[in-house]
């Protein structure tokens, strides 16, 4: 069954810790053996584990998907060296360096946060190979944090509007639709961690949102 359920560190915001693609998770190096195990299952990904500028919040720090990472800068030699296990490595300077809270990407496209500069959306779409976009969900600017993207699917913030939407599906190149995760939490990007061969979600997250997560990401269990 594609879909797990559980804590990392006592919390679930999963994606604030964890970054996942269809090759690849970064996993901070305190992560548990139960959760490398998990991701292994589920997602059948191979698990590189690195801090992000002396961060475990590395979910919310980088951006990966099948063709490389984006990451703010300030990286020493050796999370680089891990980060290299993913893709090759684009360091971005921006002073919205949190680049998994702002990036919402699959291997299709990207929706980055409404800020990014001409020159940053430019690195970040050279770095992930990808055509971007920029835009919001639900007002937020923090696409990445607000939604979850596979090549299969999206599923976003429940308060996003109709043309948020459809300027995601644009971007993303893949359906995209609305979900809460953890109980009633709308950040899903915050809550899940998915690729197109499963989902692993927080265990406070319902029967109902599960449902709603693996239509959304069009992962069937």
């Amino acid at each position: 069954m594609p879909v797990g359920r559980t804590l990392v560190g006592g919390s679930p915001y999963l994606g604030v810790f964890v970054r996942a693609d269809e090759r690849c998770a970064v996993v901070a190096p305190a992560l548990a053996g139960g959760l490398e195990r998990e991701l292994a299952r589920v997602l059948r990904v191979e698990v590189v584990r690195t801090t992000i500028t002396d961060s475990e919040v590395v979910g919310a720090l980088v951006a990966t998907n099948s063709r490389g990472v984006v990451v703010g800068d300030g990286l020493d030699a050796a999370e680089r060296h891990a980060l290299e296990r993913v893709g090759p490595v684009t360091a971005l300077r921006s002073r919205f360096n949190a680049i998994g809270n702002n990036v919402l990407v699959n291997d299709l496209g990207a929706l980055v946060h409404p800020e990014f500069t001409n020159e940053a959306v430019d690195a970040i779409g050279r770095g992930l190979g990808v055509p971007v976009e920029r835009g919001t969900l639900a007002g937020l600017a923090t696409v990445g944090m607000a939604g979850v993207a596979t090549n299969l699917g999206a599923v976003v913030h429940p308060k996003a509007t109709d043309r948020e939407l459809a300027r995601a599906e644009q971007a993303l190149g893949v359906p995209v639709q609305r979900s809460t995760a953890n109980f009633g939490v709308p950040v899903v990007g915050a809550c899940v961690i998915a690729n197109s061969r499963g989902i692993i979600v927080g265990r406070p997250t319902t029967p109902v949102e599960i449902v709603h997560l693996q239509d959304g990401l069009r992962v069937l269990s």
